[in-house]
Order: structure tokens, then sequence, then C-alpha cells
């Protein structure tokens, strides 16, 4: 009854949120913005919810790629989380963010961000070469061409990386349904960014008598 290592929760690994701003977004056709912004807003939401040390990387904020998105914001309000702007794409290579992402003790990592092919791809195997196990949301991530962002997760998973997406991230950080302390905020979070799920969840909680 002892569930896999490899699966993830809230206490065994650390988030990387990186570049989710407005000049990268702009760029990004893989995926929708609107989708991207919703998968963004689970992402962020479950992190908080359970509690998970979650670093906010921007490139350029002021010179160029301009603010993060509203949703990122909303959980983690630049004023209070310490945003860690960097000049590399690499997020592996800026010292700050590097020493932060480490310095959480976690050796599991799990990114999300724009550019797939850039952004991601660079920390993604520069934390595989120091023997980090790293995850990549990939619905929470885009590129500028669906070649781009396929071409980029295929080549992250050849060399090791493990692929999930947003609903998957947080429903593996709940995993049981009778976890009461999380169930409510992990609900209203879907029912608000959950799409057809969300609605199906509002619909039970409406219809369903228990």
């Amino acid at each position: 009854m002892k569930p896999s290592p490899d699966l993830l929760s809230p206490e065994n690994h650390a988030l990387v949120l990186i570049d989710f701003e407005g000049q990268m977004a702009f760029a990004t056709k893989s995926i929708s913005i609107t989708e991207l912004r919703t998968n963004v807003a689970i992402v962020c939401g479950a992190s908080k919810i359970f509690n998970v040390p979650t670093i906010v990387t921007t490139v350029a904020e002021e010179s160029f790629a301009g603010p993060v998105f509203p949703e990122i914001e909303e959980f983690y309000p630049q004023a209070t989380s310490n945003y860690i702007d960097r000049t590399s794409m690499n997020t592996w290579e800026d010292e700050p963010a590097y020493k932060a992402i480490t310095g959480t003790g976690k050796k599991k990592i799990v990114l999300a961000g724009l550019w797939t092919g850039v952004c991601i791809v660079g920390p993604a195997l520069s934390a595989l070469a120091e023997g980090f196990d790293v995850f990549v949301i990939t619905d929470a991530c885009g590129d500028v061409s669906d070649e781009a962002h396929e071409r980029a997760v295929q080549r992250m998973v050849h060399a090791g990386v493990k692929p999930v997406t947003s609903v998957q991230y947080i429903l593996e950080l709940q995993r049981d349904w009778a976890r009461t302390e999380t169930y409510v905020p992990v609900t209203n979070l879907m029912k608000k960014y959950g799409a057809g799920y969300g609605i199906g969840i509002q619909y039970a909680h409406k219809m369903v008598k228990h």
C-alpha cells in the first residue's frame, strides 16, 4: 500500500515558474494564451494550497519582457514573493536562481514556463545533469510553434525528464479526497479554472446528494 517514490507529493519537490511574461506570450503559438493562463492558474493555485516551495523567475522584466501573468500575481504577488529577474536564458546558469532552487533542499524539481525549447530545456537538462529528478508541466509551457514545443518535450523525455499536465499535478498532490484540509480549496480552484472538469465538480456539489 506504499505509494511510488516517483510520485509528486507536497513535501518532495520545488516548483519553478519561468518567464510567464507578456513578451514571451505574444509569440507563443503551440497553445492558446487562454488555455495557457488557465493551466498556469491551476499550477500556481495547487502549489499555494499545498505549500510547495515555489520560485518565480523572470527575464529582463523592466527592459523587455514585461510583468508576469496576472494568474501568478494572484497567488504569488511580486511584493512578497521575491521574483528573481535574470539576463540568462538558462535559469540554471543564473546564480541567485540556482541558489534559490537548490536551497529548497528538494531533489525533485517541477518546471513550467515560456518558451519550452529555451527556458525549460535549459534548466531541465542542467538539473538532470546534477542528479535532480525533473518534471515538466507540459500544458503550462508553450513555444513559438507546435514543432518547437513538441521537439523540446521529446528531447527532454529522451534525456529522462518526466512530463505531467496541470490537472495531473494538482490531483497527484491531493491524491486522496479524504484529505479534508485541502479538499475545499482544491475543488474551489478547479471550479474556477478547471474548465469542464470544474463545471462537473460544481454540478456534483449542487445536484448529487451525498
